[in-house]
């Protein structure tokens, strides 16, 4: 649940980033909308790891401040980029939650909830990303992403 929390800690910072410097109203109002369903799902990840007595990432800041850098980036190379961007991220995060649900013990069914209701979230913002103009990223961005998800999961799981 920490690397669930740690996903939620980096959507809030690239949805704030990217609101930040989009050129549009419409689409700020877009990534805020997002960035308000993202914030429940932190509420319930920290409360989740309270509850299951561990902690969250001591590397909190380190994985907010990179990925405001992140999504401010994405939020530069234009709109329809930075639509595409949160099209691979949710893509991305629901095929973790996907994995995370096989791993949990069926008996686990607070977390099973979460996890579950957070998936469906995610692919929801994708949806609604791509239906905004989102465009497809190259496939080297993807497998950069893909490779720096694999790090911070790795690393957050343990720190």
């Amino acid at each position: 649940m920490r690397v669930n929390h740690v996903g939620e800690v980096c959507a809030q910072a690239l949805y704030q980033s990217q609101s930040l410097v989009s050129r549009s109203p419409g689409l700020c109002a877009h990534f805020e909308h997002a960035a308000q369903e993202e914030r429940e799902h932190l509420a319930w990840t920290s409360q989740r790891v309270a509850e299951l007595g561990t902690h969250t990432s001591y590397l909190t800041p380190l994985w907010y401040g990179g990925a405001f850098a992140i999504g401010a980036l994405a939020g530069l190379a234009g709109d329809k980029l930075s639509l595409g961007f949160v099209v691979e991220t949710e893509r991305q995060v629901e095929q973790h939650l996907a994995s995370h649900l096989d791993q949990l013990p069926a008996e686990d069914l607070r977390s099973r909830e979460i996890v579950a209701r957070m998936k469906d979230d995610e692919a929801r913002h994708a949806q609604q990303a791509l239906a905004a103009g989102g465009v497809p990223l190259p496939a080297p961005v993807r497998g950069l992403m893909r490779l720096a998800a694999r790090v911070m999961t790795r690393t957050a799981h343990y720190i």
